[in-house]
């Protein structure tokens, strides 16, 4: 597997999850409709779990407009998917799946009566970002995360 801060042969995108292997430092913008406001700083790791299977672990200190600091975390699973990344909530239950190859990649996830839309750019491999645009009858708000490689 692949060291995640080797830069890609030729520019390109990267190609399979274990190019997303090791610890990353995590840096999220979070804007809400309403004009609040909030950060997140910490650090997500990408961890071997079995055959073609990563753990994605992010913990970090997120403060919403003036508030006090909070600890947040999230646990997903990557599974490797010929050319894509099937990722799953902790429990397994279905998420989305990120095409990988390109410089980009866009998907859906529906959880009705919420839309989440992702935007990943993997123009600037090995930093890459995924930026959300979440809508449903209480949630209206952009979440940008930037991804870069820890040594």
């Amino acid at each position: 597997m692949s060291d995640p801060g080797a830069p890609i042969a030729g520019g390109a995108s990267p190609a399979s999850v274990s190019a997303f292997l090791g610890r990353w430092r995590l840096e999220r913008d979070i804007l809400h409709a309403d004009g609040l406001r909030g950060r997140l700083d910490g650090v997500a790791a990408i961890a071997p779990a079995g055959p073609a299977l990563c753990t994605y672990t992010e913990e970090g200190r997120l403060v919403l407009d003036a508030g006090e600091p909070l600890l947040a975390t999230r646990r997903y699973l990557w599974r490797d998917a010929s050319g894509a990344i099937d990722i799953s909530f902790s429990d397994g239950r279905p998420f989305h799946r990120v095409s990988l190859g390109a410089f980009c990649a866009e998907t859906v996830h529906l959880c009705p009566p919420d839309r989440y839309a992702v935007f990943y750019d993997f123009s600037d491999w090995p930093v890459w970002t995924a930026r959300w645009r979440v809508e449903g009858p209480r949630k209206d708000y952009e979440m940008t995360s930037t991804y870069t490689p820890l040594r």
